[in-house]
């Protein structure tokens, strides 16, 4: 279902920028979920209906927005070329910077580049020397260029253009080179190049005019798979280039609507394995023999499998599924097929996988619902396993946070949805307290269950959320995921009234103080709830949400011109459809909105842009309407900065306070015991 979840890129990274960033560099990296990889460890039973006894009956310690934010937030990894060091990012300084370290974990993380302005992410070391690369963007702007670091400190953009937008895309199998894509040529296509060590040129191996989406490239660099999307966003295919004879082959030729994802050529370059649908719910693993012209199942699961990839030699492969908001990993020993064994963690996620280049290691994050991630070295030899980092701010006590728990209600028509439940530790029959219907970005994203500061810190205060999985979501299989096609406004929102019902049904929520809060589409579920259902909830939350359906998908990146038909397909067309788009676009209903509203909004962002939320504030002020506005001049789609965290979440919560659980209090100013 990978062609959705471009969908859940451009409209979810506002919610979940906030969370872990645990990604690992794309030398690497295989496409996956929204939030990664997970669990080494068997789930929990899912619970259906938690009594208030479930809650806990003791308070924990208050702490400060500025506290919560103090944890630090981590991402990549990559192998030095000895294999003794590790690059990552972290936002210790308040803005992410490229920073390295031991990976015998024996020493403090080294910090390497030092942007005060832009946050900056590590990509990958190079493969014989200390030199890296890097990636920043401008303000939010989403135009990412690769950047080299060289020996001596100083910076060399390797993709210039103002417009210019690049991405990494892989090492070659010898590592003398590495491939990447720019859409400096065409801002709606994305060329693909292949850049040299030795003298650093790039060449041109591939230029699109048709929107394909990069998948791998073949050791002998013979082949490069591509994803195209179709006609819905439920609907893609795979297709196989011959570099040599410039052909371009389909693989999947389909009937209806089916997922299809290329992941990996095998070590060999004698198949393509990729992920599809074709014949069932959940996404399998399949391969497809490049000289006999065959494909096969190779590993099917009972539900969605995230990816699968090789090590750089093929010792191991890896495999993802997504398992009710976890995800289970596999490592399979390619020669003799067997499981390989993983250390055992408490409930969490393992994310970022980043298996060295010599196979000896394995580099990765775990975090949890009360363990935000950190960084491990794994030895495959040894079964060692060495952490590498403590990203918690240890004035919080993980005995103060809550754990996640999945739930699932059933909705006006009686379909199953799933959600993640936190509940404060205070709650009880006798102490009801406020809630909230926390709505996650896409349409097509999906509630998870590892660590979120945001949704720590609101529960800390006083607050049960309520992280919904509404219809549309990924996760649950090809009919839930496309439940929502067309629909939008209507029975998705639908799905997060019944949420208000099923805390309402707790025991320890006050029913009259329920509020709902959502990032990117999930703030348009926000602006929804409050224009079509306006007696539902007390208060929204809407961060960088779509108020006006026919300007948004009129304003698309140029970049994403190939999936525009399916995005149009999935919500409507803006130039055959634009009365339909009116009529779910809360801009044009903004004077039934009589609840209290907070409107967070970057003024760079690409996606939602900053004309969304300036109109539906204006609208409801000229109503006098409660609402607030609070804009970041230096954001886009997201939060990359502390000091912008610690200013919205502070603001979110003086605002629920004061219009949702009606204290006035300002709790975020100071902590307390």
């Amino acid at each position: 279902m990978k062609t959705k979840l471009l969908l859940v890129i451009l409209l979810s990274l506002a919610f979940h920028a906030s969370t872990v960033d645990a990604q690992k560099p794309a030398s690497e990296q295989k496409p996956d979920i929204s939030d990664k990889a997970l669990i080494t460890k068997d789930a929990p039973d899912v619970e259906k209906n938690p009594s208030p006894k479930a809650a806990g009956d003791r308070a924990a310690r208050k702490y400060t927005i500025e506290q919560f934010m103090d944890t630090t937030r981590l991402g990549g990894s990559s192998f030095s070329a000895d294999e003794k060091s590790i690059l990552f990012h972290s936002n210790k300084t308040g803005i992410f910077n490229v920073y390295t370290m031991s990976a015998a974990a024996d020493g403090t993380p080294k910090q390497l580049t030092n942007s005060t302005k832009e946050s900056t992410y590590a990509v990958s070391y190079f493969p014989a020397d200390a030199r890296f690369l890097y990636r920043y963007d401008k303000g939010g702007n989403e135009n990412e260029h690769l950047y080299l670091r060289e020996l001596d400190g100083t910076e060399r953009d390797l993709t210039p253009g103002d417009k210019t937008k690049a991405n990494f895309l892989d090492w070659s199998h010898d590592r003398k080179s590495f491939f990447f894509s720019t859409n400096a040529r065409d801002a709606r296509y994305f060329d693909i190049f292949e850049m040299s060590l030795a003298d650093l040129k790039p060449v041109l191996i591939y230029q699109d005019e048709t929107g394909y989406e990069f998948g791998a490239i073949s050791n002998d660099k013979k082949f490069i798979a591509f994803g195209k999307a179709g006609g819905s966003t439920a609907d893609s295919d795979v297709y196989l280039y011959n570099t040599a004879t410039k052909e371009m082959k389909h693989l999947t030729p389909h009937k209806g609507d089916v997922a299809n994802s290329p992941e990996a050529f095998d070590p060999k370059s004698k198949y393509l394995y990729f992920l599809s649908n074709d014949g069932g719910e959940f996404m399998y693993v399949a391969r497809y023999d490049l000289k006999e012209g065959k494909r096969e199942v190779v590993e099917k699961a009972p539900w969605d499998v995230s990816y699968t990839y090789f090590s750089h030699n093929g010792k191991y492969r890896v495999v993802a599924t997504n398992e009710d908001a976890r995800t289970k990993i596999k490592i399979y020993e390619e020669a003799t097929k067997k499981l390989v064994p993983l250390p055992v963690f408490p409930e969490g996620d393992i994310t970022g996988i980043n298996i060295s280049p010599g196979e000896t290691k394995m580099a990765f994050y775990h975090d949890g619902a009360r363990s935000p991630a950190n960084l491990f070295i794994y030895d495959f030899a040894t079964r060692k396993l060495a952490k590498l980092t403590e990203s918690l701010n240890p004035e919080i006590a993980p005995a103060d946070l809550v754990e996640s728990r999945v739930v699932r209600y059933k909705s006006f028509d009686g379909m199953e949805i799933p959600a993640i439940l936190y509940t404060p530790h205070e709650a009880s029959a006798q102490k009801k307290l406020p809630a909230l219907v926390r709505v996650h970005g896409g349409p097509g994203g999906q509630a998870r269950m590892p660590y979120s500061a945001s949704v720590q810190f609101l529960v800390n205060h006083g607050y049960v959320v309520l992280d919904v999985n509404n219809r549309g979501s990924s996760g649950y299989g090809k009919t839930f995921f496309t439940a929502d096609d067309g629909k939008h406004g209507r029975e998705p929102l639908w799905d997060c009234v019944e949420a208000k019902k099923y805390l309402a049904s707790l025991g320890y929520v006050d029913e009259s103080k329920i509020g709902i809060m959502g990032g990117s589409y999930g703030g348009y579920m926000v602006l929804a709830a409050l224009a079509f259902k306006p007696e539902e909830f007390g208060a929204g939350v809407d961060i960088f949400g779509v108020s006006n359906w026919v300007r948004t998908l009129q304003s698309i990146p140029p970049y994403w011109e190939a999936q525009r038909k399916s995005l149009y397909k999935e919500i409507g067309d803006p130039t055959t459809q634009a009365e339909m788009l009116k009529e779910i676009s809360p801009l044009f209903h903004a004077d039934k909105i009589t609840k209290p509203l907070i409107v967070l909004q970057g003024a760079n962002d690409p996606r939602v842009i900053k004309p969304e939320s300036d109109e539906i504030v204006d609208a409801i002020k000229k109503k006098n309407g409660i609402v607030e506005y609070v804009v970041f001049d230096n954001e886009g789609h997201g939060f990359t900065k502390k000091a912008n965290e610690i200013r919205a979440y502070k603001a979110i919560l003086d605002f629920l306070d004061r219009h949702l659980k009606g204290s006035g209090a300002t709790a975020s100013a100071a902590g307390s015991n």
